[in-house]
């Protein structure tokens, strides 16, 4: 990382007493936006791109000397007002970047502002437009060799080497024309208003799972991992989600994903544990546990580097998961489940894991991921389905 100083960034926010939907503003020079329902922040133009080399640590530490050489003059007071950055981290490594907005629409609770850069640059924009003719294939590996590789993955785990791996495929979907990601953003935002939805770079996502949230001194984060897709009609709807809940394999897969987050928060604190409990999304079902803890000296993106990998994500032991990801998982996630978000002066913000998501990989070329939690006793046709499930919000947004 280089050590020279950053430039001083000279910071306005206000309020707006024209509140528009943030669905306007993603139309516009879109080079960061994370929205919750009405909520969240759209950021457009720049004032720093920065590529990341080292991850989540390296950000907190760039934000850092960011932060500490900015004259801000915040009139709003809010969640997300003022000097915001947002981030997009590799999940091993290098890649990603830290993106600080020209100009940043925002509402919270119904407080809408606009946060201005003095150096920032916004370009000017066409509507954002559809892709056309969508074409998907198998990604870097196809799904009868992905098979293979879970039932090879489950048997390392019977052999006692590991507790649990999560491995995750690719398709790659060619467009008729230009891939548009606020097109994207704007559709999974509407289909997803329960996740966060996400763009940052050539990365675009709606998350179900929050790594971490740091608000007026509390870190919360939500734990997802047990996953059903949704039924065809209500009774076999609810009978998937009875199996959910009373599922061992997921059960278990679960609790390594909730001990994984616990057990790296625990020393900041006592914890508060809720769950788990079902959330329920349009095509599928997740367990899903949150955990509280007050917190002092930390910054978001500090907590999403302690935090990162979770077993959600990687496995459990980390470093037995990460080596088997690596020897068979046969692709680079590169930003796919990273750290995705955002964060303010203050050092709050909010850091979720980039599931449900596509990376821009060629003018007309979408890469899309998904991963399941391999455990001893899993079904490899059952853990495919799974990644399709997973793949649908992103594919049915492209061909929406």
């Amino acid at each position: 990382m280089s050590a020279d100083p950053p430039p001083t960034l000279v910071v306005r926010a206000v309020h707006r007493h024209d509140s528009l939907p943030l669905s306007d503003a993603l139309s516009g020079d879109v080079t960061g936006a994370w929205t919750h329902g009405a909520d969240g922040l759209v950021g457009l133009g720049a004032a720093l791109i920065l590529p990341l080399r080292d991850g989540l640590d390296e950000a907190a530490d760039i934000w850092r000397r960011i932060v500490g050489s900015a004259a801000v003059d915040d009139q709003v007071c809010v969640e997300g007002s003022g000097l915001v950055g947002f981030v997009s981290a590799a999940f091993d490594g290098e890649g990603g970047r830290l993106v600080v907005p020209a100009r940043i629409l925002g509402q919270r609770d119904g407080v809408a502002f606009e946060t201005t850069i003095e150096s920032g640059i916004v370009r000017e924009a066409a509507a954002p437009t559809g892709p056309g003719a969508v074409s998907v294939v198998d990604g870097a590996v196809d799904s009868a060799e992905w098979r293979c590789r879970v039932a090879d993955a489950s048997a390392r785990i019977r052999t006692g080497a590991l507790a649990k791996v999560v491995l995750a495929r690719s398709v790659v979907a060619t467009t008729e024309n230009p891939i548009d990601l606020r097109w994207l953003a704007l559709r999974l935002a509407e289909s997803y208003p329960d996740c966060w939805t996400y763009l940052v770079g050539p990365l675009v996502g709606a998350t179900p799972e929050l790594l971490v949230r740091l608000r007026d001194g509390v870190a919360e984060s939500r734990v997802l991992a047990g996953t059903v897709a949704r039924g065809d009609d209500a009774a076999e709807d609810e009978a998937l989600a009875a199996w959910l809940l009373a599922s061992a394999k997921d059960l278990e897969e679960h609790k390594y994903a909730v001990q994984s987050v616990t057990e790296r928060l625990e020393p900041l604190g006592e914890l508060q544990v809720t769950g788990p409990s079902l959330l329920t999304l349009p095509n599928v079902r997740h367990l899903a546990t949150d955990v509280r803890v007050a917190v002092t000296g930390r910054s978001v993106l500090d907590l999403a580097a302690a935090l990162h990998p979770s077993a959600a994500v990687c496995g459990t032991p980390r470093e037995a998961a990460l080596a088997l990801i690596g020897e068979i998982e046969g692709m680079d996630r590169g930003v796919y489940a990273g750290g995705v978000g955002w964060i303010d002066a203050a050092g709050d913000g909010e850091i979720g894991i980039a599931l449900r998501c596509g990376v821009r990989t060629g003018e007309r070329e979408l890469t899309a991921y998904a991963g399941g939690g391999i455990m001893a006793d899993s079904i490899p046709a059952a853990e495919l389905a799974e990644t399709e499930a997973k793949l649908r919000p992103v594919l049915r947004a492209l061909q929406s």
